[in-house]
């Protein structure tokens, strides 16, 4: 495995730096079946070649950051499966793993992001598009900071902590990354001009300040629509880079557990966001590969290739 040529932070400096797009569509779209309670996390135990062939996809689509297949995974949600913490803890490790072989197939810098998923995700009830949980933020503290830990020790290039809702579980993961030794993203799940669970995005993003390991603040997995003026605040509220990566416009019905209306992702609006702002630009839920592609060329990506 080689790593990259230089750190994720200093890419942003120079310019763009184009994500993914969802890995539970394109595992989908190579036939699994991801109608359970660990949802993508269940084939780092069933099928570990299925995703690190998603990851595969999007680096051949133009894809510069991998985020791996962590999000709904916890020590937690393993034990529901009869998982030891040490097996579980492999777990993670492989999911950065597997990212990282994907990422070696090519000649270019390709950085790792372990996802960190919020605590709603573990519930697998939609939660994490409500918030407020009913817990207080150091017991979500207590829950986030083993799996960081697990993950930070398998060496990623950043920690993604993505699709937060609520500004009482931002402030946890804040917490909880404190000494990891790795540069973060935060990034939060909105609808309007508010969190998920009801805060203004000025304060959502104002919290931020003073962390000097969030390298990027910003939003993922909402309406392409709402990210517009988020991007906005976020580069204001806090003259940092900003991240965003929207699902495709279509609404997710919890209760069904699928996905209805219609697609609404535009590659071409992210020329907007990045005069706005934005340096991390990928796509999230129901945005595939083919998207990337299109991404990739309107946006050049050229912080990531240029020369160190």
């Amino acid at each position: 495995m080689h790593p990259p040529t230089r750190t994720l932070g200093r890419a942003l400096a120079a310019g763009p730096v184009l994500l993914d797009g969802g890995l539970s569509n394109q595992l989908e779209a190579q036939g699994c079946d991801l109608s359970d309670a660990l949802w993508s996390a269940r084939l780092l135990t069933d099928g570990p070649d299925q995703i690190q062939a998603a990851h595969t996809a999007y680096v051949r689509a133009g894809a510069q950051v991998l985020i791996t297949a962590g999000y709904q995974a916890s020590f937690e949600g393993f034990a529901r499966r009869g998982i030891g913490r040490a097996e579980a803890a492999e777990l993670f490790a492989l999911s950065v793993r597997l990212a990282r072989r994907a990422a070696d197939a090519v000649e270019r810098d390709v950085w790792v992001a372990a996802s960190v998923g919020p605590y709603g995700a573990m519930l697998a009830d939609g939660s994490e598009y409500r918030g407020r949980y009913g817990l207080t933020g150091r017991e979500l503290e207590r829950f986030h900071r083993p799996r960081i830990e697990a993950l930070a020790a398998a060496g990623p290039d950043a920690l993604a902590l993505e699709t937060v809702p609520d500004v009482d579980e931002a402030e946890a993961l804040l917490r909880a990354v404190e000494g990891c030794g790795l540069p973060v993203w935060l990034s939060y799940s909105v609808a309007g001009d508010r969190t998920r669970a009801g805060q203004s995005l000025e304060t959502a993003f104002g919290l931020v300040r003073g962390h000097d390991e969030v390298m990027a603040v910003g939003v993922n997995c909402c309406d392409p629509a709402d990210a517009d003026r988020a991007v906005r605040v976020a580069a204001e509220v806090t003259g940092k880079p900003v991240v965003v990566y929207p699902n495709s416009g279509e609404g997710w019905d919890a209760g069904a557990r699928e996905w209805a209306g219609a697609a609404t992702f535009d590659p071409g609006g992210a020329r907007a966001w990045q005069d706005d702002g934005a340096r991390l630009i990928g796509g999230c839920c129901r945005v595939g590969p083919d998207t990337i592609a299109e991404l990739a060329g309107l946006l050049g990506a050229a912080g990531a290739d240029g020369p160190t």
